[in-house]
């Protein structure tokens, strides 16, 4: 079956950093293009960065840009958040998922960040 495993939260302090990772299976890895999601307390999921499926092509929010990196690997089945410059509001849940996350409909537990001094 289709699951996500999200790793590499923690506590940091504001100005710190963290790199997320993601272990995919259950389906073809390098087929999809891939995205990464927080969820604030209390807030609906939103998509915080994508990448296309050949790695050569991302985006992201405005509030990350030039702070977070996506990557993919795409030989491991693996997704990769590079967050650098955290700050307190990016305290959340952060999950990864297909792009198109509705045609699975699973989700991870997810990897908690928490920006604090």
């Amino acid at each position: 079956q289709v699951q996500f495993v999200e790793s590499g939260g923690g506590l940091v302090q504001p100005g710190g950093s963290l790199r997320l990772s993601c272990e995919t299976s259950g389906f073809t890895f390098k087929q999809y293009p891939m995205a990464w999601y927080r969820q604030f307390p209390g807030m609906e999921r939103e998509q915080v960065a994508e990448i296309d499926k050949g790695g050569i092509n991302t985006d992201s929010v405005d509030s990350v840009k030039g702070r977070f990196t996506i990557s993919r690997d795409n030989a491991n089945n693996k997704l990769y958040l590079q967050m650098n410059s955290l700050q307190p509001e990016d305290t959340a849940v952060y999950y990864c998922n297909i792009r198109a996350w509705r045609y699975f409909n699973v989700w991870g537990r997810g990897a908690r960040v928490t920006v604090s001094s």
